[in-house]
């Protein structure tokens, strides 16, 4: 019901989204979008282009005086370096005689896979669209969900977890007191301890010409029991998490509530169980993370995703130029030594249009009045379960 298409490569002129199925009358901030770009562009271990540029979006279509239209939005992200690759981005014309290409894949990004499947002799034709600089566009559109999300008192945040070897022990009892700690760290680790000792890996890495990841969490609070549906599998909203959160660059595992950690325990000590105060059922756990066969319980949703290091070193691992077929060192583009923080608010921003998904499904309605009407009955009808 609700999607959206992004186009655009990292060093063109622009990047564009299109949402469609958003609700109308739905009170919109271009402030509140620029800032979760903001937040994109920020992190320790970040590279030279976030020095460059600052992200800012600019509607083009479905919004009026600052309220949706209902009918598709346009945005648009400028890439501001555009004006150092005029040349070599143009869309029309002959390539430059001076035209560096790039034959040599780096392990770990889609470079080879890409260029055979696509058959491109040039890399930078794979590259450019896969590049992380995309993940903008789901978070200009994530920004649009979590103005939606708002309105129904539904919150997502994200922290960093682990980054290598460092975990964060140490966390705040309280999700303000959380976000707050998360906010004020150049990590996103809430825990300040193990904030500093990020600090201090990603600078070995950066001294190494190497790279690191790791894990950060999302947290949902605020959805009513029925997001989400058992009744078939693409309907499932753990499914639909995982495939979203999956989909950015660089992400490698996704685990929700305890995840595999599930696995190594007895059932007794994994299920949470169910109680009644004498209005509402409660849990005295959430090993589940807020989701039973795919539809919310009405607990927090927790989903903890893994992040691989990025794939350009600058030791370069050994390739083979795919022109020549000779061994040769892998190919060097700019790049950040950890992009962790920015993953995980690009994770937030994920899970909130997925969030928003569900939500426009299970309430209907082509106006925010019509959704509130709705949300109203059915907050209604759960109360008396």
């Amino acid at each position: 019901m609700l999607r959206y298409l992004s186009a655009g490569e990292s060093h063109g002129p622009e990047l564009t989204i299109v949402v469609d199925g958003f609700p109308s009358n739905v009170p919109v901030s271009k402030e509140k979008i620029d800032e979760q770009l903001r937040r994109r562009q920020m992190g320790y271990g970040r590279g030279f282009r976030q020095q460059i540029e600052t992200d800012t979006v600019e509607v083009t279509s479905g919004i009026r005086f600052g309220n949706t239209l209902g009918t598709p939005i346009t945005m648009v992200v400028a890439n501001r370096d555009f004006k150092n690759w005029t040349d070599r981005m143009a869309p029309f014309g002959e390539k430059p005689e001076d035209l560096k290409e790039i034959y040599r894949p780096r392990p770990g990004h889609a470079d080879l896979a890409g260029a055979i499947k696509y058959d491109h002799e040039d890399i930078r034709n794979v590259l450019e669209r896969a590049s992380a600089r995309n993940t903008a566009t789901i978070v200009a559109a994530g920004a649009l969900a979590k103005q939606l999300l708002e309105q129904f008192g539904i919150l997502v945040t994200a922290h960093v977890v682990e980054l290598c070897d460092v975990k964060a022990t140490q966390l705040p009892d309280s999700l303000e007191a959380l976000m707050n700690a998360a906010d004020s760290s150049e990590v996103r680790c809430a825990d300040p301890d193990a904030s500093q000792r990020m600090i201090q890996k990603i600078d070995e890495a950066k001294a190494n010409g190497d790279t690191v990841g790791g894990i950060f969490e999302v947290i949902v609070r605020g959805c009513p029991i029925g997001l989400g549906s058992y009744a078939m599998p693409d309907r499932k909203l753990d499914g639909r998490l995982a495939g979203a959160l999956m989909s950015i660059q660089a992400i490698k595992g996704v685990e929700i509530g305890l995840g595999f950690e599930a696995a190594r325990r007895m059932g007794s000590q994994v299920h949470d169980p169910i109680l009644h105060d004498g209005q509402r059922y409660l849990r005295s756990s959430n090993g589940a993370g807020g989701l039973e066969g795919g539809v919310t319980n009405g607990q927090d949703i927790v989903v903890r995703v893994a992040m691989k290091p990025i794939s350009t070193l600058y030791k370069p691992l050994p390739s083979v130029n795919m022109k020549t077929k000779e061994a040769e060192l892998a190919a060097i583009e700019r790049s950040d030594y950890c992009a962790l923080p920015a993953a995980s608010v690009v994770g937030e921003n994920v899970v909130a249009w997925v969030i928003a998904d569900a939500l426009i499904e299970k309430l209907g309605g082509d106006s925010l009045e019509q959704m509130k009407d709705n949300w109203a009955q059915y907050q209604a009808r759960v109360s008396r379960r």
